[in-house]
């Protein structure tokens, strides 16, 4: 199941926060996907919606169990994901507006 998730951000850690997803699809791409692995999910992406009321982050998550997988990130003993808390709660600027206004799955009825 494919969960999104949008989240307004500081604009003065918009960079950074750039800066940091880049090195995670970058040089620690390894420890990034070990990280997923682990928290059971089998695709992320995340993307940045620049705002007249500042930037959007907007992360998509494949994953059987959104639970598990989140309390997997919480109690992580990896230094990339906590590296990852640490740059996402500095930059956090609380919920953005959104409403899922589409979701079709194959196979329903």
């Amino acid at each position: 199941m494919i969960h999104l998730v949008a989240r307004r951000l500081r604009a003065d850690h918009r960079d950074r926060v750039i800066a940091w997803l880049g090195g995670i699809d970058g040089p620690r791409r390894p420890e990034a996907l070990e990280s997923l692995a682990a928290e059971g999910v089998d695709h992320e992406t995340a993307m940045i919606i620049d705002t007249s009321e500042g930037p959007i982050i907007v992360y998509a998550m494949q994953t059987d169990d959104l639970e598990r997988s989140r309390a997997v990130t919480d109690e992580s003993p990896r230094p990339v994901d906590a590296e990852h808390r640490a740059v996402m709660r500095a930059a956090d600027d609380g919920p953005a507006a959104a409403e899922i206004v589409l979701d079709l799955r194959a196979g329903e009825h």
